[in-house]
């Protein structure tokens, strides 16, 4: 990447945040903003959390005001992927607003999931993951506004599909701004190495426009490529050459237009939603992007529609149901705005968080984390990122991790490539290199309690066996779990998993102690990973959860009041 080009880029995000932080707590006016925002949620549990945090969010004043915030969790009954939680949301928007919602400018961020790639954000949501910018200190949820705040004064009334989890930043002409005020989609794309399109939209583009070089291009997509290979992305002819790597931010010779974040207009959401009411329940996932996307454009055929490649879980109607979502948008325009000069970033995992944080200079240049980390210009150097917490004197934390909403007494050790989050950690205890803790507040038999989860920060949480038996192919901190339950004092056959036991996972698995002290139980579990200790001796009683349980036991007033009090004797002791 040129420094010019990320110059750019970062001058074209400080305005942006400049424009938005004039609009934080404040009442906002008719075409200045978002009419609506609306977060989807994959149960009540959820939208309760992500309720609670909107209300005081407005009551701090951190986000505009005078505007509709709305939560909608998924229906009951089957999982019904982001495109059906778009098209339930729709619905709801519809029964709510009724014609009126025919003027509305929507955003519709998709925030639903129990993020077990990032489990710190399992709780409240990944959309109020905290992010070292700004004061008061913005979540993701103010990232996204921030970056799309230009977006509604140029947009016909529709709806604009983004992710919680992704962060889009773009430069453009001075005179120029993206519009969104064509019929059909029209979706962002961004220049990418042609290994991102794997796994990725890719869009292919008509190559009979003429490219004009410019920072933004509006282009005609012939169709949708879904998570393509390298060679069909070649034989479809979505491969590009990079004319002039001096408007990119790519140094590749040959690229892809990938996905992101894209715009309906009103008539073909509600065509989407005549559908979605014919067919009552849906019974099956949807994909809001290769299901929709892969619709559109005159060279889309329904081929796509029984591709089940990329299917977590086939119900028997998902293939009937794209047919009828294809022939439902045959014919629809895919309109494109090229952001030949942006940048896509993925926060969705431990290690893309711990990255972007802590150790990649670009995204803290283009954003200027730098500044809230304490420095006066941008560098390339590990860092450590803490947030919202409360650091005692003689503290350590090593470069590379990441401590949110901690109280950390004195002597507290956090080692690196490590995320301690919503954790009391005692005076002198000491965090090993590459772990992840986090402490929740649980309801138990009437009594508020609290159990405190680690995992190795490259522990894969969704890997599943069909049978307790079968744990031993399940890895914690690097060994067999069957290994560290031995350490534990504990036999495989003591071991339970919550819920489904046809699926047992590092997520399921009942390991943590449960503790009436929050400090209490930061210490246990943190004995737990000392390296060749000795057998750690659990007090008579104590019951063990999972993370899949505590999340279904989780006291969301006592956790958000911890992080209140919290967060105002940091900024009691910031300005003391």
């Amino acid at each position: 990447m040129n420094e010019q080009g990320s110059k750019k880029l970062q001058i074209a995000t400080m305005e942006k945040l400049e424009r938005f932080d004039t609009l934080r707590g404040k009442q906002v006016q008719p075409g200045e903003f978002w009419d609506l925002v609306v977060l989807t949620a994959v149960d009540d549990n959820q939208r309760e959390a992500y309720e609670l945090q909107i209300s005081e969010k407005l009551e701090r004043k951190e986000i505009p005001l005078g505007i509709s915030y709305h939560v909608f969790s998924d229906p009951p009954g089957a999982k019904i992927g982001n495109g059906g939680a778009t098209l339930y949301s729709l619905q709801r928007l519809e029964d709510i607003y009724g014609k009126a919602l025919g003027g509305y400018r929507v955003l519709l961020i998709h925030a639903g999931g129990f993020s077990q790639r990032l489990p710190n954000a399992s709780a409240l949501g990944k959309i109020f993951t905290p992010i070292p910018l700004g004061d008061p200190l913005y979540q993701m949820l103010e990232l996204k506004l921030a970056v799309f705040v230009d977006f509604p004064k140029h947009m016909k009334p529709g709806v604009l599909v983004t992710s919680a989890d992704c962060i889009e930043l773009y430069s453009i002409a001075e005179d120029e701004n993206i519009r969104f005020d064509r019929s059909g989609f029209t979706a962002l794309a961004h220049p990418s190495p042609i290994s991102i399109g794997t796994t990725h939209g890719v869009f292919v583009l008509d190559q009979k426009e003429k490219s004009v070089l410019a920072d933004m291009e509006y282009r005609t997509c012939l169709h949708f490529l879904h998570k393509p290979s390298v060679k069909k992305m070649h034989e479809n002819g979505a491969v590009c050459k990079n004319q002039d790597s001096c408007m990119s931010l790519l140094s590749d010779a040959e690229f892809v237009y990938t996905d992101s974040t894209y715009y309906v207009d009103y008539n073909t959401a509600m065509s989407l939603l005549s559908l979605f009411r014919e067919v009552g329940p849906l019974g099956c996932e949807i994909d809001a992007y290769g299901d929709f996307l892969q619709a559109l454009g005159p060279q889309a055929t329904v081929a796509y529609t029984n591709n089940t490649v990329n299917v977590t879980k086939q119900e028997s109607n998902l293939v009937e149901m794209r047919q009828k979502i294809f022939h439902c948008l045959k014919g629809t325009p895919l309109n494109l705005v090229a952001l030949n000069h942006s940048k896509f970033y993925h926060i969705g995992t431990t290690t893309e968080y711990l990255f972007y944080l802590t150790e990649d200079p670009c995204l803290r240049g283009e954003l200027g984390l730098y500044k809230v980390l304490g420095y006066s210009q941008n560098f390339s150097c590990k860092v450590c990122c803490a947030m919202h917490s409360d650091v005692k004197p003689g503290c350590s934390l090593t470069p590379g991790s990441v401590v949110e909403y901690c109280r950390l007494e004195a002597g507290a050790h956090v080692g690196g490539r490590t995320i301690v989050s919503g954790c009391w950690v005692g005076a002198g205890l000491k965090v090993p290199d590459g772990t992840f803790m986090h402490s929740l507040c649980v309801n138990r038999e009437g009594q508020t309690c609290f159990v405190t989860v680690a995992f190795g920060i490259e522990d894969n949480l969704k890997k599943s066996v069909g049978a307790p038996a079968n744990m031993e192919s399940l890895n914690l901190f690097g060994d067999s779990l069957v290994e560290c339950l031995a350490k534990w004092g504990l036999s495989p056959e003591s071991l339970r998993f919550s819920g489904d036991t046809s699926s047992c996972s590092l997520w399921n698995a009942c390991l943590f102690p449960v503790c009436p002290d929050m400090r209490d139980s930061f210490s246990l579990t943190l004995e737990m990973l000392q390296p060749g200790g000795s057998t750690i001796t659990l007090p008579p009683g104590t019951k063990l959860m999972s993370l899949q349980e505590a999340l279904q036991c989780k006291n969301l007033e006592e956790m958000l009041k911890y992080r209140k009090k919290l967060m105002e004797d940091v900024k009691m002791k910031k300005w003391s």
